[in-house]
């Protein structure tokens, strides 16, 4: 489950990399570490990017919610043997296992390797309504005052946040900033988003080809 003091800071460096787009030899790597079928869903995932950059940017987020969405949930406790995990998009395909922060943070990243702006997407921390526990989705705004769309895991459809009455929003952050919500009506900026602990452990593990 996500704990949201340990989210307030995130972003890409300034190598303005996203980590997931993989040389030959880290694919074969992949194989190596996790097996075949690993490397099966990783290839899977790098001829997603690859074949989909020319898609408009509600087709890329209809193709990638959907390829991520066919793993498994797997809680952090029973995946990982801890309380609070974020997995690398190596780690989610390699063990073919997520929980909700490892989908919305692998959908972020693949979509900036599509081509959708930063400024266009918000890893959203939110309540889960119907489950009265902490969750946390993608959303997309196709211009700062748009609705958000809503890429989820419980949800698989991507909906409007109008259309997703069983989620109410309490922050959300992305490379440069961090807001935090007025409920549903709409968010304030709360500064810069640079102390987060998490997201810096997940940019190391890319930085190391985990």
């Amino acid at each position: 489950m996500v704990c949201i003091l340990c989210v307030l800071g995130i972003g890409l460096g300034a190598e303005g990399t996203t980590g997931v787009l993989l040389s030959p030899e880290e694919i074969q790597g992949v194989g190596a570490r996790y097996g075949e079928d690993a490397m099966k869903r990783v290839t899977a995932w790098q001829r997603l990017i690859k074949s989909s950059g020319g898609a408009d940017e509600r087709e890329k987020l209809a193709l990638v919610n959907n390829f991520f969405n066919q793993i498994r949930y797997i809680s952090d406790d029973r995946h990982w043997g801890q309380p609070d995990y974020w997995a690398t998009p190596l780690e989610m395909l390699g063990t073919n296992g997520a929980d909700c922060e490892d989908y919305a943070i692998t959908k972020y990243l693949t979509l900036l390797e599509l081509g959708v702006p930063d400024e266009k997407l918000r890893i959203t921390y939110v309540k889960a309504l119907t489950l009265n526990q902490a969750h946390m989705v993608l959303t997309y705004y196709s211009t700062p005052d748009a609705e958000p769309l809503i890429l989820d895991n419980l949800n698989r459809q991507v909906l409007g946040a109008s259309a997703r009455q069983d989620l109410l929003p309490i922050y959300s952050f992305n490379g440069s900033g961090l807001w935090v919500s007025k409920g549903r009506g709409g968010s304030q900026s709360a500064g810069s988003s640079t102390r987060l602990s998490r997201w810096q452990d997940v940019k190391s593990k890319l930085k190391s080809g985990r």
